[in-house]
């Protein structure tokens, strides 16, 4: 079926950056965007001149009203079209398809990949794919069936995030082909993972942390004491304690964060009774620990951009350097944090900022060891720096 198409002049002062390859529609982009009515029209972009600038699709995504797909008027955007940027995609990840010892990862990055508002992860031959926009969901039948002709799908899985202010939509998220076992067991550099693709957005394992918890366990883990705050389902402590951690403490206010992380223990051989899984606010934690003077070797740092709590409201972008300064005064003289962040609202030279800060205020020096940014299979798009949101630190205290 043919998708409506509408053609949309472009204002001027936009007209530099989509010639640049900037890959995203807003409202402010385009006269007249009130003209488009329903999620997953085609949209032409012309100057004022009438020239073509690009064309792409309608979806509203968070500030986001659609993505340019293409810079060639001639190109449809059509089931050939799709297969065409996955089989791109899928063979510039051969080598997460023929390591042994890595089962999960992600295969299409959205606009990094060419396709605003789509990724799709594979965890050991099913796949999830997240729709960011019902303008994106339109065209579901042309990437499943593409998916389908480029790999062996054992299972398939979707996640729709389209709901009012991105919201994720509960439903049964199994799409086709067989279930996948729950847990279903997946690799990252020889560590296990316990995922459940059928359990809300989320799944149990962030996929872009992949070489940082690899450094940790090969690099900074042995003989360490390590504390893992906003700890999720305990990964960065499964990987530390498999580095050959003293022992590990994670915290998290999540109620089921405590059964999560035992299951990654267990996975992985690991006794959990040997660790600390602590179901607490974290900035309670810390003042807890300030009062009882504990300390650690390592302290990993990596919260949600936005988190809420009883008494705490945590925003990445104004709070973080507060935060860490807290985190500091419990690590060790000469320890390390790990100092990470997945908030696209500010870049690494602002990050850096925010570190400076926190050591400033208190009184510590400290070293920069190494930097991460996205791994190799989150591909990013050049012109669209939000969709490179992850900054990771490692930082030594100095005395």
């Amino acid at each position: 079926m043919m998708k409506k198409s509408i053609r949309l002049k472009v204002k001027s002062s936009y007209v530099k950056g989509l010639k640049s390859g900037f890959p995203l529609i807003t409202e402010d982009t385009v006269q007249n965007l009130h003209h488009v009515k329903e999620e997953g029209t085609i949209i032409e972009l012309f100057d004022e001149r009438n020239d073509f600038l690009g064309k792409g699709y309608y979806g509203k995504q968070n500030k986001g009203r659609g993505w340019v797909l293409t810079n060639n008027a001639q190109e449809l955007i059509d089931q050939s079209f799709f297969e065409k940027k996955l089989k791109k995609a899928i063979d510039f990840r051969e080598s997460f398809y023929n390591d042994y010892e890595t089962t999960a990862f992600r295969i299409f990055n959205g606009e990094g990949d060419g396709i605003g508002g789509l990724t799709i992860d594979h965890y050991n031959g099913y796949y999830v794919i997240t729709w960011y926009s019902e303008g994106i969901y339109a065209f579901k039948d042309e990437i499943v069936t593409s998916l389908k002709q480029l790999v062996k799908v054992k299972g398939l899985y979707e996640k729709k995030r389209f709901a009012v202010k991105g919201k994720y939509i509960e439903d049964n998220d199994f799409v086709e082909g067989e279930e996948a076992p729950s847990p279903l067991i997946v690799r990252e550099n020889g560590i296990h993972f316990a995922v459940y693709l059928n359990d809300g957005a989320m799944v149990g394992v962030f996929l872009d942390q992949r070489d940082v918890r690899k450094t940790i366990r090969d690099q900074y883990a042995s003989g360490k004491t390590v504390l893992n705050t906003f700890s999720y389902t305990g990964a960065f402590s499964v990987a530390a304690a498999l580095g050959g951690a003293a022992k590990t403490t994670s915290v998290d206010l999540a109620n089921r964060s405590r059964s999560k992380t035992q299951e990654q223990f267990s996975v992985n051989g690991l006794v959990y009774e040997d660790h600390d899984i602590i179901v607490e606010d974290v900035f309670n934690y810390f003042k807890y620990a300030v009062r009882k003077q504990l300390s650690f070797d390592l302290v990993i740092l990596d919260p949600p951009s936005f988190a809420r709590s009883k008494k705490h409201t945590f925003s990445a972008g104004k709070d973080y350097p507060e935060l860490l300064a807290q985190a500091i005064q419990i690590t060790e003289d000469n320890g390390v944090i790990v100092a990470s962040s997945n908030c696209s609202t500010f870049g690494m030279r602002k990050f850096k900022e925010f570190i400076n800060q926190a050591f400033e205020e208190t009184g510590f020096n400290y070293k920069i060891l190494e930097e991460f940014k996205l791994p190799s299979d989150f591909k990013t798009h050049r012109e669209f720096k939000e969709g490179n949101y992850l900054k990771v630190v490692f930082i030594q205290k100095i005395k």
